[in-house]
Parts: C-alpha cells; sequence; structure tokens
C-alpha cells in the first residue's frame, strides 16, 4: 500500500470509528471538498462537516469502503454509508464513488459523487421519489444542508 492509499485508508477508518479529528488529520490547510449535497466547501467547513455529521448520526451511521487506490498524486475510493436521515429518520444506504487529489502528503481535494434521485428516494420517500430528480429539489437539498453547516459552526 502506497503513502496516499495508506492515507484514504486512514481517513475511512476514522470515519468508521465517528472519529472527526483523525479525519480532519487527513486534509491539507487548503482542502477543497464537492458533493451533491453541499456543493463545494473549503478548509474549515470540511472538517466541520464531518464532525457535525458524525454528531448528527448519534453513533448510528455504518461506514463501509473499499477499492482504494492511488497514485502519487490522484486516488480514490468507493464507501457506502448506512444510516438514518435526521429530518425523516428514513433509512438511507448511500454508496459513494470518492476521488482524490493530494499534496503536501494530505487530500488536497476530495470529491464525493452519487445519485441524487436514489439518496432522495430513501431520505425523503414518494416525494424524494417524485421530486429528487428535479435541480429545484436537488438545490432545496444543499441550501437545506449549507444551512445546517452553517448553524453547527455557529453553535461550536
Amino acid at each position: 500500500m502506497n503513502p496516499n492509499e495508506a492515507l484514504i485508508t486512514k481517513f475511512y477508518t476514522a470515519f468508521a470509528n465517528a472519529d472527526a479529528k483523525t479525519m480532519s488529520e487527513c486534509y491539507h490547510p487548503k482542502i477543497h471538498f464537492i458533493d451533491p449535497a453541499f456543493g463545494l466547501l473549503k478548509e474549515d467547513q470540511v472538517s466541520k462537516m464531518w464532525e457535525m455529521l458524525i454528531l448528527k448520526s448519534k453513533g448510528n451511521i455504518k461506514i463501509e469502503f473499499s477499492d482504494v487506490k492511488a497514485d502519487d498524486f490522484t486516488g480514490s475510493a468507493i464507501w457506502k454509508a448506512t444510516y438514518n436521515f435526521s429530518k425523516t429518520n428514513r433509512k438511507v444506504i448511500n454508496t459513494i464513488a470518492a476521488e482524490f487529489a493530494f499534496q503536501d502528503g494530505l487530500i488536497i481535494k476530495h470529491t464525493d459523487n452519487f445519485d441524487v434521485w436514489k439518496w432522495s428516494k430513501q431520505a425523503f420517500g414518494p416525494m424524494g421519489y417524485l421530486l429528487g430528480w428535479t435541480g429545484f429539489f436537488q438545490k432545496k437539498i444543499q441550501d437545506q444542508a449549507l444551512l445546517s453547516l452553517k448553524k453547527f459552526q455557529e453553535s461550536k
């Protein structure tokens, strides 16, 4: 296992153990994170997002990961989160394809890709099935996620 594969493994092992501090230590100070739920987050926002998600899960999130690959510059992994969505208490099993870029032995860019419609059907039930594929609904999901993060950051 090369150093960047070890770094990805360390990151997801920490996530599986609800260890936001160790996850944060895997990131470069100038980290950029992108995913369908939050859009673009930078620097301290990224670590705060993981901390918030771990705390909101109250220990009821299962993280699994596989297919960790990396070279000196880029990497990837597949990870799966199983949890109950906090707003509806509906069970979600979300499979995510992660891509990474590295700098100075740390993750400088982290992009998570997943099927938002599939996620919204699980998280919101019939409403997610009917509207989850629309840009309007996806924008509402992102706006709510960013508002939750803002409130969490202000409470710290």
